[in-house]
This record gives C-alpha cells, structure tokens and sequence, in this order.
C-alpha cells in the first residue's frame, strides 16, 4: 500500500482539520465538504515514526521523561546533512510547538507596548500571539507582484524604527511559499543589526522545499550576529506529526538560552512527552526516504491544480511556490469579493479553503490551498473548485 495514494478517513479522529468545519466556517453540515484549508497533510507518517511510537506504548509506562543526548544528535546531524548547518546540542531547547515558542521567545525579551515587526501577509499567530500580549505588531506589506514577493526594505527598515524589539521572519514563507535568497536574508541580518532587533525565525517549512530550491537558514550567514537569532524548527510540519507536539528552538547565545529556561521554570513547562521524544528521534534519523517521496507527491499535485484550475477558471493565476505543501491563489481576476467565492466554494463546490484575509489585509484577492493529500482528493478538489466557479 502506498502511503501517498492511499486514502485514510479522517472523519471522527478529533481532527480539527476534517471535523470542526461546521464551527470554522459557520456551516450547519459539512459532512460533504472536502477540506484542503488547515496545514496539516492527509498522508499516513513515516512507518518509522509509527514503529517507534508504538515500541514505546508497548512498554507501558508513562512516567516523567527527557530530551536524550541522542535525540538532540539526531536533529544536529539532520540540520548538518539537509541544511549545512552544524549546531550543538546545547544550543537547543525544547517546546510543544513553533507558536508557542513564538509566544515564549516574544514574553521573555519583549514587554507591553514594544514593537513586534512582521512582513504580510503571513502566518495569522504572528500578530495574533504578540496583540493578545499586548505588543504593537508593526506590518511591513510585502511587494507583490502577480503573486510574487519581495520585501520593501526601505519600508523594512523605517518599521525597525518604532520601537521593534523582535522581527519574526517566517522563512520559508508561508502563505507564498517564498525561499528567501542569501541576498534578502544578509539584508534582513543587516538591517536588524543596525537597529538593535532580536530576529526569531519560523523554519518550520524548511524540509518541505523543491529540489529546484535551497533552503538557507539564517544562522548559517549570519557570522558574528548569529547571537541576536533565535531559530524555531519542528517535525511536526515535515513529518505531518502536529497532534504529537514537539518543536525546538536553537539559540547559540547562551544568555538567551539562560532567559528562554528561566521563563519555561516560571511556567512550570515540562519536558517532551515519551511519544513526542520518540517520534522526533526517529524521523530525525529515519525519515528522509519518505519525505523524498512525499515532496515528490506534492510537487506533482501542485503541477496538476495549477494546469488545471488555470485552465478551467478564468481569472485564476496561481505561481508554484519555492516550498511548503501550500498553494497561494489569485483569484483577483475574477472579479469576486472573498465573501462572494467563499460562498461559492463552501455552498456550491463544497471545498474548503482558506480566505486570503486571514493572513492580513494584504492576503485579500488570494485563497490558501493544502495540496498534502492522496492525488484522487487533489483532483477532486479540483472539480469541486470547477464545480464551484462554473
């Protein structure tokens, strides 16, 4: 059986993906709706992971646990091997995910009313963590250009200037998919330097790029500022273990990483759970011949919804991304307000996606599409968006 083909019902899972669309999008039903909205893929994880998370539920013993030395290796020779980035072990520490490390890194070295800069649109917990903590988001709207963009650094650099205590750079980019260039990340490094600003960079979706692209993490150019970095990587995106918890954040600063501990005993924060240590070592050591596959899989859904859609839709431009497993839609053309193909997509296509505006305002004119599933539930996304806007 083919993981990438084979399709898995989620339904009744307590997927939030599959089974909270009625309170999502404010319908009555939706047992009939295909959702391709929420990141997280419709494939099964890589047997290794399963293997190993089930080794460790056959012990049966649950007690407190730690991050081993060799789970800490296991991420070090993957961030060597997949980024040549050669790290320490005691530069990382632990979290249940990327948001709310997010949250940690903003409440330990930011107070109330300190500037928090973000580049839209971009990943909704970037202004929503730092305004439920009472922290100005600062926006600094992209360029775009027929669904490319690019970074207005003289824009950029007049934000550093209200009073931005921490820029989160999300890289690769989600919703665009963006890999940024070693070019635009020396700018950033630049800028951020002249100005006195922590950088937290989101790498979630740092595995999940196209062989056409690099990847470049930004500690790895950043020399003597690597102090002022904060990187923020998981398996959960790479390996579609979200439900399991794990991200870590890696400092080489060991004064940050000293107020990063301090905050987690002021929360009383534990370490990771037996199953989430266990599924972080073995993808680490055991999950690049299905992530070669699943980018693969991706990359041919993603050649196929443009082809098609463009095709069929008139007023449809989609650009492939550099990465991530989501496709950005420009549906400006059409002439509909989001409401409108929302409405339409939801009532008639029975397909949900996600509007644009979630991502800030200058996500209006776009729709976000999850392309992590079984090629029959691509296609058949496909008729429904057809079915939808015909």
């Amino acid at each position: 059986m083919n993981v990438f083909t084979n399709e898995i019902d989620r339904r009744k899972t307590r997927s939030v993906k599959w089974d909270t669309m009625e309170d999502v999008y404010g319908i009555e039903d939706a047992s009939d709706v295909l959702p391709m909205w929420i990141a997280d893929m419709d494939f099964a994880a890589p047997q290794v992971v399963i293997d190993a998370l089930k080794e460790r539920l056959d012990h049966g013993v649950f007690g407190y646990s730690y991050i081993c030395e060799s789970c800490k290796d296991a991420l070090r020779l993957w961030l060597a091997s997949r980024h040549s980035w050669q790290t320490k072990n005691e530069w990382m520490l632990f979290h249940h995910g990327v948001v709310p490390a997010i949250a940690t890194v903003i409440e330990t070295f930011t107070n109330k009313g300190d500037g928090i800069l973000i580049t839209t649109p971009v990943y909704p917990p970037f202004f929503q963590i730092p305004g439920n903590m009472e922290r100005t988001i600062v926006e600094c709207p992209m360029i775009e250009s027929k669904g490319n963009y690019s970074i207005d650094f003289t824009q950029f650099e007049e934000a550093l200037q209200q009073n931005v205590k921490i820029f989160i750079l999300c890289n690769p980019h989600n919703p665009g998919g963006i890999v940024w260039t070693k070019e635009e990340l020396l700018k950033i490094i630049e800028l951020c330097t002249k100005y006195d600003v922590l950088i937290l960079s989101d790498e979630i979706h740092a595995d999940l790029v196209f062989t056409e692209h690099q990847h470049i993490a930004l500690a790895t150019i950043a020399g003597e500022e690597a102090h002022r970095i904060i990187t923020c990587v998981a398996p959960t995106k790479t390996f579609n273990l979200a439900g399991v918890q794990a991200a870590v954040m890696i400092a080489t600063d060991e004064k940050i990483r000293l107020k990063l501990e301090q905050n987690a005993q002021a929360h009383g924060q534990m370490a990771l759970s037996p199953f989430a240590a266990a599924a972080l070592k073995a993808a680490y050591e055991e999950g690049g011949p299905w992530l070669k596959e699943l980018l693969e899989t991706v990359s041919s859904n993603m050649d196929y919804v443009i082809q098609e859609l463009e095709q069929a839709v008139p007023g449809i431009n989609i650009n492939k991304p550099h990465g991530t497993y989501l496709l950005w839609i420009d549906y400006r053309e059409t002439g509909l307000s989001e409401s409108q193909i929302m409405d339409k997509l939801l009532n008639r296509g029975k397909l949900a996606l996600e509007p644009g505006s979630k991502y800030g305002e200058t996500g209006v004119g776009f729709l976000r599409m999850n392309v992590a599933c079984p090629p029959s539930l691509v296609k058949d996304g496909v008729n429904r968006f057809i079915t939808a806007l015909s």
